[in-house]
């Protein structure tokens, strides 16, 4: 059943109930419903029912529906698709950002320049279509470039508009209807986000939106074989099961997967500019980024001073309230997610690492909430910072082991993370 409203409040609770289908917003089949805690006092703000198979089909069936025509449009016709989104999304900057402060946690300054990354992703792919032939010939061979059919995006928790914003930009600029997927946990802002895309008054079933969990929702997507592309952002885990499962029905799998990285200070770096740039690395989105320079790794003759200079400049990385522009750290997305920070916290303690700032529990004032102390020596969940003393769960002892060991602890079978270098010598860092 289609309604016009997509959240209802009572009591100072909100109610979610409807997936976005075929151009409206549709009560949800599925029947379970979840909570939306705020991570900054670990109460209950919203309530969201989920998704099931039957609302994913029903989505994946209308998308279908709608590629026969959107399939055949022109570079013109989708360009000015990706203008009415631009639009429609620019105007509710302020909104996505205070959703994803207060469902997520994320500190403003930048939850800010996240939503306004994901706004930039529309002019961007109307750059790309522009400048890309989709016909090219030589000899007597064309090559014609064609939209895949049905997309699913599966996207993450940790900067949700921006996801969203990336991967539809790119299916609509490709000629693609898709379905997307967004994490549970951001049942709010992705209510916002639907309000842009019926603003935006894109052809009736280009895109689909169904709230829900990965194992059913994102499963479906999957498997159904009227499903032709597949592009998930998370975990290796579940980026493993997407590739094997997707292979039945031929799929076209990207993966964006999580890992950390490493940034390497070389020996003539100079301090002064290298430590704080390597700390808002580190903390960048709380820590919750897999972009997020989470270890750094340093010569054995700067070791000291580098420990000295982090205990300093950690004076400027504050937690506390998000929705406050001084802060620098928020809480972690939710009680889960703290509580595997604390488990690592205390791993690295019982194995010996150093504690340089920081250690287990709530920082002082603010015992509610996920709000975890920000900083060890070692760290193996977000936010998480490693120095020298442990490199991949290996602890590295810096008389005996030193900066280029260090750089080659990763088995040449597996990939290593990428990694930032900081020197005062461009040649020094290539090599």
């Amino acid at each position: 059943m289609a309604t016009g409203k997509t959240i209802t409040e009572r009591d100072g609770i909100r109610t979610i109930t409807t997936h976005y289908i075929d151009g409206a917003f549709v009560e949800s089949h599925g029947r379970e419903v979840m909570d939306i805690i705020k991570p900054t006092n670990g109460k209950v703000i919203a309530r969201v029912t989920l998704g099931d198979e039957e609302d994913t089909r029903r989505a994946i069936a209308a998308a279908k529906r709608a590629f026969v025509t959107f399939g055949r449009t022109t570079k013109e016709e989708r360009s000015r698709y990706l203008r009415q989104l631009h639009q429609a999304v620019s105007a509710r900057i302020d909104d996505l950002t205070a959703a994803m402060v207060e469902e997520y946690g994320g500190v403003v300054r930048f939850a800010r320049l996240i939503v306004q990354s994901g706004i930039d992703a529309f002019p961007a792919a109307e750059k790309g279509l522009d400048e890309l032939p989709l016909t090219r010939s030589w000899g007597k061979t064309t090559v014609t470039l064609e939209p895949v059919g049905v997309a699913g995006l599966i996207t993450a928790w940790n900067a949700n508009a921006l996801f969203i914003s990336l991967k539809l930009a790119s299916a609509v600029g490709a000629g693609c209807t898709v379905v997307i997927k967004p994490s549970e946990l951001s049942s709010l802002q992705t209510q916002v986000m639907l309000e842009c895309l019926d603003a935006a008054k894109l052809p009736q079933g280009v895109c689909n939106i169904v709230i829900g969990r990965g194992n059913v929702v994102g499963a479906e997507l999957v498997r159904n074989p009227d499903v032709a592309k597949i592009s998930f952002t998370g975990s290796v885990a579940v980026g493993q099961s997407i590739m094997r499962d997707g292979a039945a029905t031929m799929k076209r799998v990207t993966l964006e997967l999580g890992g950390k990285s490493p940034t390497i200070l070389l020996d003539d770096a100079a301090l002064e500019q290298a430590i704080p740039s390597a700390l808002v690395l580190a903390f960048m989105n709380s820590g919750q980024a897999c972009a997020a320079g989470t270890r750094l790794l340093v010569p054995k003759s700067r070791l000291d001073e580098v420990k000295r200079a982090i205990r300093d400049e950690m004076r400027a990385f504050t937690v506390g309230d998000p929705a406050d522009p001084k802060t620098a750290v928020g809480p972690m997305v939710s009680q889960n997610q703290y509580e595997r920070v604390q488990s690592y916290i205390r791993k690295g303690i019982e194995e010996g690492a150093e504690v340089l700032v920081g250690g287990e529990g709530h920082p002082p004032g603010f015992a509610l909430g996920h709000f975890s102390r920000v900083l060890t020596d070692f760290r193996e969940a977000y936010p998480r910072i490693e120095f020298v003393v442990t490199v991949n769960d290996r602890v590295i002892d810096p008389v005996q082991e030193g900066f280029d060991l260090a750089l080659q602890i990763y088995p040449a079978a597996s990939k290593p993370p990428a990694s930032r270098c900081m020197t005062s010598s461009i040649s020094q860092s290539a090599k």
